[in-house]
């Protein structure tokens, strides 16, 4: 429970408590899997990503060694994926799988995955698209993590409280963008470099918690909404990740939501500006059965599942 929580949307032990435990989770089931000691869990998820072709690009290519030709190829159709009418429309109603601990599951009958930027390969990515899914990438946007590999490059002024109870994670001060951005338009480009199709930023509603910076809601919607200004630049689709709140004044940015919990802290209704403008909701519960709150989200058109807090395979879908 963040102790300075400021907004009534942060009651008791909500899902953001628990994001170091989850990356922290990601990383250990990675090494153990790089190790050779990872056991497969039962469903995974990632994300699709679109990536047109250039016509234009085949008569230079034929010039080119074949080295240099498939180099090229791989290039113009990066730059191809930039243009913003290029990237993927995620559609209401759309079956999701989110998992980010363990070995990623392939196999769940799910058209969306959404699984871990940094723990995920493009091979695996590719895997996904040939089996007709599309793959979304989480990353940490406005929490620092010290177990990722571009840790370093967080300077110690941009570092504020830790995530409650979960060492590790702190809070970003997102109000110094000039030095957060060639951080997260790296993690954006490599979300795009591998292949995904949409980004799904996490802690984006720092200004609702509290994070060592007298962050405003103001503060909040500039950092989100330059957040999906990164995403829309590299060709992905975006997602606002909880911060329901602010939902409304920030659905025309974004083109789909991921929610924890909203149905347990009777938040749903905020997310209904999503499905109303063509966009999914991808939402999870972690504590209440499917008979509680599929009678809610059903009617509002959200993907909704039931997971267990480490985000492993194991989903239980609406019916």
């Amino acid at each position: 429970m963040n102790l300075g929580c400021r907004s009534a949307a942060c009651r008791g032990p909500k899902p953001h408590d628990q994001r170091t435990r989850r990356g922290l989770l990601a990383a250990l089931a990675s090494a153990a899997v790089m190790a050779g000691c990872g056991t497969p869990s039962p469903a995974a998820s990632s994300v699709p990503s679109v990536v047109p072709t250039v016509a234009a690009s085949a008569s230079a290519s034929a010039l080119l060694p074949a080295s240099a030709s498939a180099s090229a190829s791989a290039s113009a159709s990066a730059s191809a994926s930039l243009s913003p009418t290029a990237r993927w429309r995620p559609k209401v109603g759309q079956t999701w799988q989110w998992q980010l601990s363990g070995a990623l599951d392939r196999g769940v009958d799910a058209e969306v995955y959404d699984v871990d930027l940094f723990t995920t390969t493009a091979a695996e990515v590719a895997d996904l698209h040939k089996a007709g899914r599309k793959v979304i990438c989480y990353l940490n946007a406005g929490a620092y993590e010290d177990f990722r590999p571009d840790a370093q490059r967080y300077p110690d002024a941009v570092l504020g409280e830790e995530l409650d109870g979960w060492p590790g994670e702190r809070w970003l001060d997102i109000r110094q963008w000039d030095t957060l951005r060639p951080i997260l338009a790296a993690r954006v480009d490599m979300c795009r470099d591998k292949g995904f199709d949409g980004v799904e930023p996490d802690n984006t509603d720092g200004y609702a918690n509290d994070t060592g910076f007298p962050l405003t809601a103001a503060d909040q919607l500039t950092f989100n909404r330059r957040i999906a200004g990164l995403a829309h630049d590299a060709g992905l689709a975006v997602g606002l990740k909880n911060d329901v709140e602010q939902a409304s004044a920030l659905e025309p940015a974004f083109d789909f939501a991921v929610n924890e919990e909203c149905a347990r802290y009777a938040e749903c209704h905020r997310l209904a500006v999503f499905p109303r403008n063509g966009k999914p909701v991808f939402h999870v519960e972690y504590d209440l059965p499917l008979d509680r709150f599929c009678p809610v989200t059903g009617p509002l058109r959200f993907s909704s599942l039931a997971k267990r807090l480490e985000l492993d395979a194991w989903r239980q879908p609406c019916p």
